[in-house]
């Protein structure tokens, strides 16, 4: 016998359609929008190997890029100091 699944955290009307048995429509975005579209620059900069090699490690631990790692975090940067 199977286990009836709850779903204790739906919104309402995903709740409401999976109680009555209909079909849930999809409602996250398509690919292309989970995209973030930002302009870049190429640049030339000298880091420490320190520095590069944290990043390295932290991005590969986590199945990033490092540069996208090291981006991120000036982001965070300009937004706090804008």
């Amino acid at each position: 016998m199977k286990r009836k699944i709850e779903y204790k955290d739906a919104p309402r009307e995903i709740e409401q359609s999976l109680s009555v048995g209909e079909r849930v429509m999809d409602f996250l975005p398509p690919p292309e929008q989970l995209v973030e579209k930002v302009e870049k620059e190429k640049i030339t900069i000298a880091l420490s190997k320190r520095n590069v090699d944290f990043f390295k490690k932290a991005a590969a631990k986590e199945g990033v890029g490092y540069q996208v790692m090291i981006n991120s975090l000036l982001d965070s940067y300009v937004e706090r100091y804008s």
